[in-house]
C-alpha cells in the first residue's frame, strides 16, 4: 500500500516532562533533502538534539529528537516539511517517486514600504511580525532622516503565496500597524514582480573588513570563547570501515543550525548520505557520523576531493557566519555575512537575530542594507548595519560584536 500524505511527516509530542518531541520523515529520497528539512526546522526555531538518517538512495527515513519553544507552531511546521518532501504515487498499491514536470516558478516579490517615527527596537519588532506571517525578507533598505523619521523598504516574498490577495495584504498591514502604533505615518505593499534585480556585486563595493578581515578562518579575539576555537572542530574521513561508503566523523561545539550547516555543505558538493547519526553530548559537544557517497554512488577515494570537502566542512563549523564591527568615519558599522547555498537560498533568520541582539543591547540602528556579493568563488549574503551612537551610553564595539555573534550561534 502507498503511504498516506499525513504519514510522510509525523510529530509525536513528549510523553512526559524532560522528553523530546520526536519528528519522523518517511518519503522518497533526493540529494539535498536533509538540508531542506533542516533549514525548515531552523526557520521554526526548533532545536535538533539527536538525529538518525537512513536511505537506500530511493526512499529515506529520518528521525529527529527536537526541542521547540512555547510558541512553536507544530502543525504549520509539519505542513512545510511535507511540502519539502518529494511526492509519491500509490497507483496499483506501489509507492513510487513522481517527477515534477512543472517546476515551481519563482515566488513574486513585493515591496513593503513604510515611514514612521523612530524608536529603539523598531526594526526587530517589524522583522518579528514578518517572521510570524511567513513573509521572507529578501532585501532591505532602511534609513533615518535628520528629523528622526525612519523610511523602510523591505523586498519580501510570501511562503503562503497569498500576498497578492486583498485579505492577506490587509492582514499584513493591520498587524504591522498594531506594532508600530502611533509612530506609523504611511505604509503600503506593492507587487514588484517575479524577482528583484540581481544584487550580486563585486567585492570592491565592500569594506576591507568584509573582503579580508572577517573572512579569515580564525575567530577574532573579541568573539572567541574558551570552548569555541579551531582546535575544537575535528573532521575525519575513513574508507576502511565500509566497502561502499566513505565515513565522515565530526566532533565539534554545538550551535544554532549546526546540522543545517553540515547538510548544506554536503548538498553543495552533491554528496548523498546513506546513513547518518547526530548526537549532542555534555557541555554542548556534538558527534556526527555520516556514511556518504558521491553522486555516482561511489565512495570518495580521491584524496584531493577528501581534503576539499573536509576543509569546507571544518570552515563552516568554525565560522558559519562572519561578524565584525568596523569604523565608518566617526560611526560604527556592523557587518554580518553568511554563504549562500548553490540553490540560491540564504541562511534563515539572520536579520531577525541581528535586530534582536541589537535591541537587547540597547543599540539603535541608523541604517541597514541586505545585499548579495560574489567574494572569491562564492556568493555571500551581507548585512550592513550602521549603528546610531548619538544617544545614551555608547556600547563598546567588542561587546556588540560578541552579543550579535552569540545570538546568531544560539548561545544567548
Amino acid at each position: 500500500m502507498g503511504i498516506l500524505q499525513e504519514d510522510v511527516v509525523i510529530i509525536r509530542p513528549p510523553e512526559k516532562d524532560g522528553d523530546n518531541t520526536v519528528l519522523t520523515v518517511n518519503c522518497p529520497d533526493k540529494t539535498g533533502l536533509g538540508c531542506d528539512l533542516c533549514r525548515i526546522i531552523l526557520i521554526f526555531g526548533v532545536t535538533i538534539i539527536r538525529g538518525d538518517v537512513s536511505t537506500d538512495g530511493k526512499w529515506c527515513y529520518l528521525v529527529f529528537w527536537v526541542v521547540g519553544k512555547p510558541k512553536t507552531r507544530w502543525s504549520l511546521l509539519k505542513k512545510r516539511l511535507i511540502e519539502a518532501c518529494p511526492t509519491c504515487s500509490s497507483a496499483s498499491g506501489i509507492s513510487y517517486y513522481c517527477t515534477d514536470l512543472n517546476p515551481r516558478k519563482p515566488p513574486n516579490v513585493f515591496l513593503l514600504k513604510f515611514c514612521c517615527h523612530d524608536r529603539r527596537g523598531l526594526l526587530h519588532d517589524v522583522t518579528e511580525v514578518l517572521y510570524e506571517l511567513e513573509l521572507n525578507i529578501k532585501k532591505v533598505k532602511v534609513s533615518t532622516t535628520p528629523d528622526g523619521k525612519v523610511v523602510d523598504l523591505f523586498f519580501i516574498t510570501d511562503t503562503r503565496e497569498l500576498l497578492h490577495t486583498k485579505p492577506r495584504r490587509d492582514d499584513t498591514i493591520e498587524q504591522l500597524t498594531a506594532i508600530l502604533k502611533d509612530a506609523l505615518i504611511t505604509i503600503d505593499i506593492e507587487l514588484v514582480g517575479p524577482e528583484i534585480p540581481s544584487c550580486s556585486q563585486s567585492s570592491s563595493f565592500l569594506p576591507t573588513a568584509i573582503t579580508e578581515d572577517i573572512f579569515d578562518l580564525e575567530l577574532p579575539d573579541s568573539v572567541r570563547t574558551g570552548t569555541f576555537t579551531s582546535d575544537s572542530v575535528s573532521v575525519e574521513m575513513d574508507n576502511s570501515l565500509s566497502p561502499a561508503h566513505t565515513l565522515v566523523q565530526i566532533m565539534c561545539q554545538d550551535h544554532k543550525g549546526l546540522l543545517y550547516d553540515i547538510m548544506r555543505t554536503l548538498k553543495d558538493y552533491d554528496i548523498q548520505i546513506s546513513y547518518g547519526r547526530f548526537t549532542t553530548k555534555p557541555r554542548g559537544k556534538c558527534e556526527i557520523d555520516l556514511f556518504i557517497v558521491q553522486a555516482d554512488g561511489k565512495k570518495i577515494v580521491d584524496s584531493s576531493k577528501q581534503k576539499s570537502l573536509s576543509a569546507r566542512l571544518r570552515t563552516e563549523l568554525i565560522r558559519p557566519l562572519r561578524v565584525a564591527v568596523v569604523s565608518r568615519g566617526p560611526d560604527s558599522e556592523l557587518l554580518v555575512a553568511n554563504p549562500v547555498e548553490l540553490s540560491g537560498k540564504g541562511r534563515p533568520l539572520v536579520f531577525y537575530d541581528i535586530t534582536l541582539a541589537l535591541k537587547m543591547l540597547g543599540t539603535c540602528i541608523f541604517s541597514a542594507e541586505i545585499g548579495r556579493h560574489v567574494i572569491g568563488d562564492r556568493e555571500w549574503e551581507v548585512y550592513r548595519i550602521l549603528l546610531d551612537e548619538g544617544e545614551g551610553v555608547s556600547i563598546p564595539r567588542n561587546n556588540i560584536e560578541k552579543g550579535v555573534w552569540k545570538m546568531l550561534m544560539g548561545w544567548e
